[in-house]
């Protein structure tokens, strides 16, 4: 039977749960165990698909087609694993199937209530987790922070569901604040102390304190932690700042969490082998030489909008040796005729989104990128609007558009064959993974060295087949493109690197294992600078 570890957080949020969570998955994946992962988001959304990311950040597309948390990206980064749609649970996909059953007459005329059948259907889910994966450890992260209303089922749910199992199978970790007063020069550990006790007092004893701190954690402070809050001394791990959130692993295996893990669930593994994980850390610190890449989007405020994709430069950057400075550029200032700030860029990327605003600046960046001969790489829409620019200035196809933006004369952009033509949040989406045939003689082809690859998709609209034609006359090909025709891959023939996909390879991308897109694209802006 699998083991259960579950992590609640404390005192503010974004401390990092998901990054906890991912990094203990890898310390017990290099330990031989099979691990996956179950994220429960306490809001009321059925998925995160129609939220904006300035409150939520990207949304992670898994292999299914699940629309997830970004959490799910460290998760599957760190383990190195793909997950499924049912690695991420709201409290709108509980209520909704609740709902639904009680419309069937499920519940046989009986009232409906929070407990038993919220936290049922909730216990249902790890249950449903654990049989699929067939995994040695569940890490289940219970979203939000202890003292949230909404959180409240999930925290009863874990509960009971300790007393369903028993102790040697289920484990609780806490993660919470030791902050410092600057005007005392001391770490605080009173909210820790009342964040463990909010817990207690609906019946969860935390096994594990991680302890998020800027600065170091004395023994005097593990100690004091570990005497109010009633766990081991050795159960209270220290989590500073570090340089890079990969360091993390290595801090946790310093502090001995997975052995108190393994101890505590009575499981027995070999010592863990980090010798791959200490030498990407070895690498990241090592870098001496820097490029800056700009990536263009209309929602570059909030940074976690596109995680996934400044991820997955850091892996190219950290595979060709050099760091790589993400500067975000907002794509409104573009369009107010601001391209001075593109100028010492050494790569341009622009990444997927949806809507009108912001277009104009992404098209003038794509522009740009094409006339400087600066290596381009567009995603999604970001391949949408290199088209746009192409056919507007290069095919002569005068005010060129998307089908998504309104009537134009030229809907260079339209609907993906078979899908409904309905625009707006209530229309269907391509999502998921799909196959592409990469043509041959393309940077593509140099890449990915082969003829057929699967990536994950989230999309509406590609290049409009009735305009294939016209715009290769022009010098714009399609480098790669699925069995029955749909656009997935352009590029132009006569730039050092200008490539866009429909598809979101940033999802597939590892630090271990970076993606052969984001690889040629870093290779491409190398080429450069030393030229």
């Amino acid at each position: 039977m699998s083991k259960f570890v579950f992590v609640t957080g404390g005192v503010v949020s974004s401390l990092g749960k998901g990054i906890t969570v991912a990094s203990l998955g890898r310390l017990l994946k290099s330990r031989g165990l099979k691990v996956s992962v179950l994220k429960f988001d306490p809001y009321l959304n059925v998925d995160p698909r129609t939220m904006s990311p300035f409150q939520h950040g990207e949304v992670f597309v898994t292999e299914d087609g699940g629309e997830t948390d970004l959490d799910l990206g460290h998760y599957e980064r760190f383990i190195d694993t793909n997950l499924s749609k049912d690695s991420n649970v709201t409290s709108g996909k509980i209520y909704y199937s609740i709902l639904t059953r009680e419309r069937k007459g499920g519940y046989r005329g009986g009232t409906v209530q929070v407990i038993p059948h919220v936290t049922n259907e909730i216990k249902d889910r790890i249950w449903s987790l654990a049989k699929s994966s067939e995994a040695d450890v569940i890490l289940v992260e219970i979203g939000g922070t202890v003292g949230d209303i909404e959180g409240l089922p999930f925290l009863e749910a874990i509960r009971q569901f300790r007393m369903d199992v028993g102790r040697e199978s289920s484990l609780f970790i806490h993660v919470t604040l030791i902050p410092y007063v600057a005007a005392a020069q001391e770490l605080k550990t009173k909210p820790t102390q009342h964040s463990v006790k909010e817990l207690r007092s609906i019946g969860i004893q935390p096994d594990v304190i991680v302890c998020r701190s800027e600065a170091h954690l004395t023994d005097d402070i593990r100690a004091k932690v570990a005497l109010f809050c009633n766990v081991e001394e050795k159960a209270v791990i220290p989590n500073p700042d570090v340089e890079s959130i990969y360091e993390v692993p290595l801090c946790f295996a310093e502090a001995g969490l997975d052995e108190i893990v393994l101890e505590k669930l009575n499981l027995t593994a070999p010592e863990a082998d980090l010798t791959v994980w200490r030498d990407l850390v070895s690498r990241i610190k090592d870098l001496s030489q820097k490029v800056v890449v700009g990536i263009v989007g209309k929602y570059v405020s909030l940074p976690d909008s596109y995680l996934s994709v400044a991820e997955s430069l850091r892996h190219a950057g950290l595979h060709r040796g050099v760091e790589v400075e993400v500067r975000w550029i907002e794509a409104e200032d573009l369009e107010q005729g601001k391209l001075d700030i593109l100028q010492d860029l050494d790569g341009i990327l622009v990444p997927g989104g949806f809507g009108v605003r912001g277009v104009e600046g992404k098209i003038k960046a794509a522009q740009y990128a094409r006339e400087h001969k600066v290596p381009y790489f567009g995603i999604c829409l970001g391949m949408q609007c290199a088209v746009i620019e192409f056919a507007r200035n290069v095919a002569e196809l005068k005010d060129a558009g998307s089908v998504e933006f309104g009537h134009c004369p030229h809907p260079v952009i339209s609907f993906i064959p078979g899908q409904p033509e309905i625009t707006g949040l209530e229309g269907p989406m391509r999502v998921g993974t799909y196959s592409c045939q990469i043509h041959p003689d393309t940077h593509s082809m140099r890449c990915y060295q082969q003829g057929e690859v699967k990536e994950r998709h989230r999309n509406r609209y590609t290049v409009n087949n009735q305009y294939v034609e016209r715009l290769s006359e022009a010098g714009m090909r399609v480098a790669g493109s699925t069995e029955d025709g749909v656009v997935e891959i352009v590029e132009l023939e006569d730039h050092p690197w200008f490539v866009g996909t429909l598809f979101h390879p940033e999802f597939k991308s590892r630090p271990t294992r970076p993606h052969p897109l984001f690889v040629g694209f870093m290779q491409a802006i190398l080429d450069r600078s030393q030229k």
